[in-house]
C-alpha cells in the first residue's frame, strides 16, 4: 500500500498533461470536427426554440414519462415518423470559456485523485514502472473513455462518437499511466 498523499506530484501532472491534450485534441486535429451537423432549416429551428423561450436543461421528444405515456397515439406517432430526440439547452449567451477550462482542470484533478487512490491500494512503494502504467492507465481509461456509452444505448448519441471517445481516453490514460509510473514513490 502506498500513501495516496505522496502522489501529489503524479495527480497534478497527469492532469495537466490531460488537460493539454484534450485542448489539442479538440482544437488542433481534426478528429472531431464532424461530430456535430448543422440543422437543414437552423434559422427556422433557433426560431421556433426562441420562442418557446426555454430554460437550460435537458429535454425530449416526444415527451413521455412513464411507459403508458410511450403507448399514447402522439408518441408513438412521432417516433414512426422519425420526430424524436432529445436535446440540451445552454444557458443565453456564448459559452464561457474560462469556466469551461477550469471545470475541466478540476475534472482531471479529480480523476487523477481516484486513479491515485485505486493505485495507493493495490500497488507498494517500489512497483515497477510497467506495473504501476498498467493500473494506473486502465483506471484512468475507465474513468475517461466509458461515460458515453449510456448515452448511446439510450439516449442516441452516435457510436461514432462514443469510438471517439474511446480515442481520447486512450490517449489521456496513456499520459496518466505514464507520469503515475515514472513518479511513482521508490521504497522508503
Amino acid at each position: 500500500m502506498t500513501a495516496t498523499a505522496s502522489l501529489i506530484l503524479p495527480i497534478f501532472l497527469s492532469a495537466a498533461l490531460v488537460w493539454v491534450a484534450s485542448a489539442l485534441i479538440w482544437t488542433v486535429l481534426p478528429w472531431h470536427k464532424k461530430d456535430f451537423a448543422p440543422l437543414p432549416d437552423e434559422e427556422g429551428t433557433l426560431d421556433n426554440l426562441a420562442a418557446q423561450d426555454l430554460a437550460q436543461g435537458q429535454y425530449m421528444f416526444p415527451y413521455a414519462d412513464s411507459p403508458a405515456a410511450m403507448k399514447e397515439e402522439r408518441v408513438s406517432k412521432a417516433y414512426n415518423e422519425g420526430a424524436a430526440g432529445f436535446i440540451t439547452v445552454l444557458p443565453p449567451g456564448i459559452p464561457n470559456m474560462g469556466t469551461n477550462m477550469a471545470l475541466s482542470a478540476l475534472f482531471n484533478i479529480l480523476v487523477a485523485c481516484l486513479v491515485a487512490y485505486v493505485a495507493s491500494v493495490t500497488l507498494a512503494p517500489g512497483t515497477d514502472y510497467m506495473t504501476v502504467f498498467r493500473v494506473t492507465a486502465v483506471a484512468a481509461w475507465l474513468a475517461y473513455g466509458t461515460g458515453t456509452v449510456y448515452d448511446a444505448i439510450w439516449f442516441g448519441r452516435p457510436w461514432s462518437g462514443v469510438f471517439k471517445g474511446f480515442g481520447d481516453a486512450l490517449i489521456y490514460a496513456l499520459l496518466t499511466g505514464g507520469a503515475f509510473g515514472w513518479l511513482w514513490p521508490g521504497m522508503a
